[in-house]
């Protein structure tokens, strides 16, 4: 059961930035970036609320975006697998790519016809497919392999046990002394729940997964990129004054 899919707004004072997915949040249905969410965050930063992305994305892809939107926060990237942290100028990589890859070879043994995605060819941490052979039957092919397999709707992740968005948002945050407790959090896939549980105020869409709508305190009316100009207007961030 959803939490609520009714309008409501949360007072900013328990919340001090914001975590955003971005392919499908920041995005329209085609995957193509929404000048209206892009707008709000140029306004949260100028009302100095740290935005920070975590994405299924390559790094330098999520780099490109981070760099155009003029963030100076650390990016989560390959779902958890890799932290960019810029104030150190280093890459953190936080899940060891030989479990995935020995997961992948293993889907290709039993005959299933799955293709890596083509920014694979970036990938450090963990192993990308494309959707189409359905994520059910790869879970049932790695039935009892130690990986983790999670479906963002734009592809199907294999990454190693324990990592995720949400354990890498924990140390991402650590060094700006917040919590994902501290945080309004958007999300839409199944790689988003553990995140949007742990969240201060957690949102997600009507064309979000199941299993995302129902970690969320609020489900937008809008979906997509709509959707996350909603979502933060209900978390109240945007009625604060810039601080001094």
């Amino acid at each position: 059961m959803l939490r609520s899919r009714e309008p409501r707004v949360r007072s900013s004072a328990a919340l001090s930035a914001v975590v955003t997915d971005v392919d499908g949040t920041l995005t329209d249905a085609r995957r193509r970036l929404d000048p209206e969410a892009l707008a709000t965050i140029h306004r949260l930063g100028e009302l100095r609320v740290p935005v920070i992305l975590a994405t299924g994305n390559v790094l330098p892809v999520a780099l490109g975006l981070y760099r155009s939107l003029g963030l100076t926060t650390p990016i989560v990237a390959e779902n958890g697998g890799l932290l960019y942290l810029p104030t150190e100028s280093r890459v953190l990589r936080l899940a060891d790519p030989s479990v995935a890859l020995r997961a992948f070879r293993r889907l290709r043994r039993a005959k299933l016809p799955v293709r890596r995605l083509f920014t694979d060819r970036w990938r450090e941490s963990e192993v990308a497919l494309d959707t189409s052979v359905p994520i059910s039957r790869i879970r049932r092919a790695l039935r009892g392999f130690p990986i983790q397999v999670e479906g963002t709707g734009f592809a199907i992740h294999l990454i190693e046990p324990g990592a995720g968005k949400a354990p890498a948002l924990a140390r991402a945050l650590h060094p700006l002394g917040r919590t994902l407790a501290d945080c309004l959090v958007l999300g839409d896939g199944d790689n988003d729940v553990e995140m949007l549980r742990a969240a201060g105020w957690a949102v997600s869409f009507p064309n979000g997964s199941r299993a995302a709508r129902a970690a969320a305190d609020y489900v937008t009316r809008a979906n997509f990129a709509q959707g996350f100009v909603e979502g933060v207007k209900s978390g109240g961030l945007l009625d604060r004054r810039r601080s001094r």
